[in-house]
C-alpha cells in the first residue's frame, strides 16, 4: 500500500477552503437576477405601448397583435427564468452540504484503511 502524502489531493488531506467568488462571477449571477426582473418592471401592460417601445427602439413597426403576442411571451419568459433561478438558489445549498459530507466520508474511510506496520 502506498502511504505518501504527495499524491493525496486536497480534500483528502482535508483542506477544504475554498476561494471566493470572483468579481465578474459575482457580477454575473447578480446580472441574472436583474436582467429578468428590470425586464418584468418596465414591460408595457398595454399592447399599444408595446408596439410604440419596439418602433421606438428597433424602428421596426409591428401591429398590436403582434405587440400582445411578444409582450405576452417576453412575461412568460421573465417569469420562468426567475422560477428557474429561485430553483437553483434553493438547490445549490443542499448540494454542497451533501458533496462536503461525502468527502468527509471519504477522508474517514481512507484513514481507517491504512494498514500501520
Amino acid at each position: 500500500m502506498n502511504l505518501r502524502q504527495c499524491c493525496r489531493t486536497k480534500a483528502q488531506c482535508g483542506d477544504n477552503t475554498s476561494q471566493p467568488p470572483s468579481r465578474w462571477r459575482r457580477g454575473g449571477e447578480f446580472a441574472t437576477w436583474i436582467i429578468p426582473g428590470a425586464t418584468l418592471v418596465l414591460l408595457p401592460k398595454c399592447p399599444i405601448c408595446m408596439a410604440a417601445y419596439v418602433a421606438l427602439f428597433t424602428g421596426i413597426g409591428i401591429s398590436i397583435a403582434d405587440a400582445s403576442i411578444l409582450r405576452t411571451s417576453l412575461l412568460v419568459l421573465c417569469i420562468a427564468s426567475l422560477v428557474c433561478l429561485v430553483i437553483k438558489r434553493l438547490c445549490r445549498p443542499a448540494s454542497r452540504n451533501n458533496a462536503r459530507s461525502v468527502e468527509r466520508i471519504q477522508i474517514t474511510r481512507n484513514e481507517t484503511t491504512t494498514i500501520k506496520r
